[in-house]
């Protein structure tokens, strides 16, 4: 199992959303490099945190799984999605995408400065200067460590071991 950072702007899709859903196709990815996690490392039943950025504050709002293989992402084939792109075709689609589901929704929302704090972080992407990436690996100690910041120590013990 992997584990992973997803983020995703809180006005355009939060973790309100998420729960409401439950199940998601993570489209709209156009960079290569996140498209390529979500291609050839990702696999159903890894773990994610699912991140707020671009929008104060930025961080860690949830916990969610990954539910399906990946699969061409069919905005970029629809002219009228906002994720269009005219290069791709059904024979080479170029852009990917995953399904995730809901698991559950922090006690606590764990901002990025705190993250940045917690020495089990250290040297993942997430709480590098400038980590804009929208889908990022995080370590297994990372992951649970940020479980724990957003847990409420008192009656919530982290639902994922």
């Amino acid at each position: 199992m992997r584990y992973w950072v997803m983020k995703s702007e809180p006005k355009s899709y939060s973790i309100d959303d998420f729960e409401e859903e439950k199940i998601t196709p993570w489209e709209g990815v156009r960079n290569y490099q996140a498209r390529n996690f979500m291609m050839w490392e990702m696999s159903v039943g890894d773990l994610l945190i699912f991140y707020h950025s671009n929008t104060p504050p930025l961080g860690a709002a949830g916990v969610g799984k990954v539910v399906s293989a990946p699969y061409p992402d069919p905005t970029a084939l629809d002219p009228a999605s906002r994720y269009f792109d005219p290069r791709a075709s059904l024979k080479r689609p170029i852009w990917y995408l995953i399904e995730i589901a809901f698991v559950y929704r922090f006690a606590h929302f764990v901002p990025l400065c705190e993250m940045r704090s917690e020495p089990l972080l250290e040297g993942n992407m997430l709480v590098r200067k400038a980590s804009r990436l929208s889908v990022q690996p995080l370590t297994e100690e990372g992951f649970h460590a940020i479980c724990a910041m957003g847990q409420d120590r008192k009656t919530d013990p982290c639902p994922i071991g």
